[in-house]
């Protein structure tokens, strides 16, 4: 059940000192979310930090407020911990069991359909976004929306969206993303960077793993897989796989994209994309994973093959 926006903006209003946490690997949703917060906090005069077990993905450093991001939390006597974008407290990573702790309040914002309300104040709204939900309790709050806040809100509407492209946008999401653009947001900046920009190592593993998609139940599934020995032979990191996922999603006949990603051997982080047949959150948490009926994620351990069967037998179930 959902605590209020007027309980959770009295805890802000009263707090001075203040964590803010986003999920590990962070997207441009949660980075979006959690730094709006920080500057909006600041700029009412209180402490306020970000933190993230992750630095932020190059493609997002020509956002100034990028810098802000801590792999530590600072030692400070903290009035108040806030996650955003977290459907649980161990997506937090490192932080989760100072998060779990924490004697005084803290405060869970998300937009996932599999949040399991694990704060002592919850707001889960399932629509685009956490960066919508943001925008509106800023708003309410009263905080000023500067054009640097406008950008970050921005960027995880675009990003969360598909470029407003996904079935979940509503009329609401188009309201936000025009309030924002009042504001200053700078559309062209953000889809140059995020989206008409990139390195050349993200551009020839790109090649190398859509050479390679596979299909399965009668082409409605395909998969692209990226190994650790083709990011490594290329110098690419994780972070330039953010999006890949969409691309086999645009095939004629394919109802589910998944992305496999391997960590380490054995180890594979996978991306579901759903055309809307298939509840891709369904196939996720049947493995401890989960997010969105349209957009999912879970970790899979064994080996490649026996992965990829039994990926396939979960979509096969939800078809």
């Amino acid at each position: 059940m959902n605590n209020s926006f007027e309980e959770i903006i009295e805890k802000f209003d009263a707090a001075k000192r203040i964590a803010i946490f986003c999920h590990a690997r962070p997207d441009g949703d949660a980075l979006g979310a959690g730094l709006a917060l920080c500057l909006a906090f600041e700029s009412a005069g209180k402490q306020a930090y970000m933190c993230c077990e992750d630095v932020p993905p190059e493609k997002f450093s020509f956002i100034p407020s990028m810098k802000k991001v801590l792999q530590e939390i600072p030692e400070v006597d903290y009035d108040l911990f806030v996650s955003v974008d977290c459907a649980d407290s161990a997506r937090v990573g490192v932080f989760s069991k100072r998060y779990n702790k924490f004697k005084k309040t803290t405060v869970n914002i998300d937009h996932h359909v599999s949040n399991n309300r694990y704060a002592k104040l919850n707001y889960v709204v399932e629509c685009p976004a956490s960066c919508e939900i943001i925008t509106e309790l800023l708003t309410k709050a009263g905080y000023e929306i500067t054009q640097e806040i406008a950008n970050l809100l921005m960027i995880g509407l675009v990003t969360d969206t598909g470029n407003f492209t996904h079935q979940d946008v509503t009329q609401k999401t188009f309201k936000t993303a025009a309030l924002l653009r009042s504001k200053g947001a700078d559309v062209n900046l953000i889809y140059y960077n995020l989206y008409a920009r990139q390195t050349k190592e993200r551009a020839l593993l790109y090649g190398r793993v859509m050479n390679n998609i596979r299909f399965a139940l009668d082409d409605k599934l395909a998969y692209i897989i990226i190994s650790k020995k083709d990011m490594t032979e290329l110098n690419a990191d994780k972070s330039l796989t953010e999006g890949f996922v969409d691309f086999p999603l645009s095939i004629d006949g394919v109802e589910v994209s998944a992305a496999i990603l391997e960590n380490n051997k054995g180890q594979y982080k996978v991306s579901l994309r759903s055309k809307g047949k298939v509840n891709v959150n369904a196939v996720a948490t049947a493995f401890g994973g989960g997010g969105h009926v349209l957009a999912s994620g879970c970790m899979l351990f064994g080996e490649l093959e026996e992965v990829i069967e039994r990926l396939s037998y979960a979509v096969y179930q939800n078809l």
